[in-house]
């Protein structure tokens, strides 16, 4: 038998014969590594512990320490969950099971939706296929014989995916669990050797779903679990959730009167009094950055013909993510916009421009509108009708250092501000891409000088940038411990090629401009979801839309506490009075659960001294206060935000 060479990841190398499954490259480094592996690495490829090698290959055996080791576990746990439920209900029919950031999840096509008592049944059933530790294998199967075994098994689903993912090949990786009875799927994989590898697991909940997430397609059920190497992990993990569940912005956006949804209008808050003042405080605070900064704003219109949507590819590339409208009597057709760009291309073509006017910063706050999929719409997260604090920058090929690094200094800024950290991630070309090469290396060094000019730590996202430009992606983590992401900065030669924009240089010739597509918010709708979830509602006092509210003890203290009102109101503060005839302790209750920051209690000393009681939402009783010194103590808090 032929000898090949095995490279590990220290370097050394060993001869073993042509044919070795990875399993056996583990078991010849040790015992322990074979016992704990769960996978290996193969030439950069992830593959299972059966894989053969039959060419010298460089090899690192995944075990649950390893980056790619969760991602696998959960996959495999999402088969798990297939074939509990596949053992259980007879006839169902398996859509995707991917895992996801927090653990995975599976769409079946069921006669009924599942109940908290089928979950139930379905995780005990897991539980008894892990037990069993039963075998993860791969089979290669032609590929209309693995057409026919499916369609045979009335799985039409899994058909459509062999047709549309595997055209041109002349076999398909199908993975069975014990068996093709127990379980089989139409999956590359790869997976964990056997169920008995799962053992730290939890089913979650379940949702309506449709197949590719089109609501014109098959109703599913979705099955959401998760899974991690160890209970104390997943008890960690299950506490988390709870908490979270208590700050979910869609619950607390209720029960603050800060937005609400109706069915007539899908994934489109109306703002309650309170939400739309915090909408403008975030947007009055982005104009109190940006002005200073070099930005002017704008407001394009909502509407444009299609041959702007033609001219700057979406009409081609996104007109299914896109709100179309037919005018009576008019054939052509117009759209709502998804996004600000084409028309701030608009603005600069509107004239003649020099170099001396750039950079040249638009800022725009307006509503877009995305024709996101029923199924996938969740709260202000995912939202059909949303405003971006977005922006253009306009600029020479020479400015792109330099501007990034302001920009990388100003988001810095803004994050502080509202107490959070970004981590910054470089996108580069991805394999699929427009424009010159050269254009693309230029662009790209010059993000990496800017973020180490700025000092920035990051990390690379190979492949990752989108089509017209690299791009640094900002994500920040919450209290919680999970990643929003939010601001972008990408770099973009193509828009204006497509739209022929056009400067004076100082040699008195034509040049192109580069175009910075720029959001530090994000949306503003996904920025308070944000915002709402970290802060479990109890908003810094400079965001909270009530600052503080006036709670007399007693009617006859109405007067005094209308005054008081009026005071701090005219001091720039936002201030309510509750006049409801009800014991003060109930009053304070509420404007606790309300997450007021300030109640200022006033009775009958504080009337005859001109004072207020001040307790805050959180540490109580703060003791008695000047109007004017609660006024300028506020003050300082709102100066410093951040908190």
């Amino acid at each position: 038998m032929s000898q090949i060479t095995v490279t590990l990841p220290d370097g050394s190398s060993r001869s073993m014969p042509a044919g070795v499954p990875v399993r056996d490259v583990a078991e010849g480094i040790s015992p322990r590594l074979a016992q704990a592996a769960l996978a290996g690495v193969v030439d950069g490829k992830l593959v299972d512990l059966a894989y053969r090698l039959h060419g010298d290959a460089a090899v690192r055996i995944v075990t649950d320490k390893s980056p790619e080791a969760l991602a696998l576990y959960r996959h495999s746990t999402a088969h798990l969950l297939a074939a509990a439920v596949t053992n259980l209900f007879p006839g169902v029919q398996c859509g995707i099971g991917p895992a996801t950031d927090e653990g995975f999840f599976y769409d079946f096509v069921v006669p009924r939706p599942f109940v908290p008592e089928d979950l139930e049944k379905i995780e005990q059933k897991m539980r008894e296929l892990a037990s069993q530790d039963l075998v993860y294998e791969r089979q290669m199967w032609p590929r209309e014989k693995a057409k026919d075994f499916f369609s045979k098994r009335g799985e039409p689903l899994k058909v459509q995916l062999i047709d549309e993912k595997t055209a041109g090949q002349a076999e398909v990786s199908c993975y069975t669990i014990k068996d093709p009875d127990t379980f089989i799927d139409f999956c590359v994989g790869p997976h964990v050797p056997s169920t008995g590898k799962l053992k730290a697991f939890k089913l979650l909940s379940t949702s309506n779903a449709y197949w590719k997430g089109d609501a014109r397609n098959q109703p599913m059920q979705r099955v959401y679990g998760t899974a991690f190497f160890s209970d104390k992990e997943l008890k960690s993990y299950l506490t988390q959730i709870e908490e979270a569940k208590k700050r979910d912005h869609r619950k607390l956006g209720r029960e603050l009167g800060l937005f609400w949804f109706h069915p007539w209008a899908p994934g489109e808050p109306f703002w309650l009094p309170k939400g739309t003042t915090l909408v403008h405080l975030l947007g009055n605070y982005m104009r109190e950055v940006l002005f200073p900064a070099g930005y002017v704003e704008v407001r394009a219109p909502l509407v444009f013909h299609k041959a702007l949507w033609e001219t700057s590819g979406h009409w081609q590339h996104y007109r299914q993510n896109m709100f179309l409208i037919e005018s009576p009597g008019e054939e052509e057709k117009s759209g709502l916009k998804p996004m600000n760009c084409p028309g701030h291309m608009l603005l600069f073509g509107s004239e003649v421009r020099s170099y001396r006017d750039l950079p040249m910063r638009i800022h725009e706050q307006s509503v877009l509108h995305r024709m996101e999929a029923s199924g996938v719409l969740s709260g202000l997260t995912r939202v059909r009708e949303f405003i971006m604090d977005d922006a253009h920058i306009f600029l020479r090929e020479d400015q792109i250092g330099e501007e990034v690094e302001r920009l990388l200094r100003l988001v810095r800024r803004v994050y502080d501000d509202f107490g959070l950290t970004p981590e910054m991630k470089l996108s580069t070309r991805p394999e699929k891409y427009l424009g010159e090469k050269a254009a693309w290396d230029h662009a790209e060094a010059e993000l990496k000088k800017a973020l180490e000019a700025a000092e920035q730590a990051y990390t690379i996202a190979e492949g990752d940038g989108a089509f017209y430009g690299p791009k640094i992606d900002f994500a920040v983590t919450d209290a919680l411990g999970r990643k929003w992401q939010c601001a972008t900065i990408q770099l973009d030669y193509q828009l204006p090629q497509q739209f022929e924009l056009k400067y004076i240089g100082a040699d008195n010739t034509e040049h192109r401009p580069v175009v910075i597509h720029r959001a530090i918010f994000g949306s503003f709708e996904r920025f308070i979801a944000l915002l709402i979830e970290h802060y479990a509602g109890a908003l810094p006092l400079w965001l909270a839309p009530i600052q503080a509210i006036v709670l007399p003890i007693a009617d006859r203290h109405l007067d005094y506490a209308r005054s008081v009102q009026a005071r701090v109101r005219e001091s720039g503060l936002r201030v309510e009075l509750d006049e409801r005839q009800e014991k003060i302790g109930y009053k304070i209750r509420e404007a606790q659960l309300q997450k007021v920051p300030y109640m200022l209690v006033v009775g009958d000393r504080e009337a005859a001294e001109g004072t207020v009681s001040v307790r805050t939402r959180a540490g109580g009783d703060q003791g008695a206060s000047s109007i004017d010194g609660f006024v300028a103590s506020a003050r300082e808090e709102i100066a410093r935000k951040g908190t």
